[in-house]
């Protein structure tokens, strides 16, 4: 096969195997919880509780990336560091986003008991 060719079959078959996967991982997840309705279980028992702290964590990481970023732009034109401040900037302020959304979890957790 011709090195072009590959590099278009690669990307189309990896999409329809993810298609195919995810088709089936359905299939099967409705034909357990089916046996499991037939058992005469209580079919609450899929329901997941969906709460806000995911999207808490993934806003405050984007924004403190966003925040690393422009610092490691500042300190880049400032200093001349290179891209030694981008990625400092931007692993350190998204950790921080991210320990301030989990302090922001454990403060509405305790309120909440």
């Amino acid at each position: 096969m011709d090195v072009a060719v590959l590099g278009v079959m690669i990307p189309i078959i990896g999409t329809i195997g993810a298609f195919i996967t995810i088709v089936y991982l359905r299939k099967f997840q409705n034909m357990e919880r089916m046996a499991i309705i037939e058992k005469g279980l209580d079919p609450s028992l899929f329901k997941i509780e969906r709460s806000a702290a995911g999207a808490l964590r993934a806003s405050l990481l984007l924004i403190g990336a966003g925040i690393g970023l422009l610092m490691g732009y500042w300190l880049d034109n400032a200093f001349f560091m290179d891209e030694v401040a981008y990625f400092s900037m931007l692993f350190l302020f998204g950790g921080l986003g991210l320990g301030l959304a989990y302090m922001i979890e454990e403060k509405k957790s305790k309120e909440n008991r």
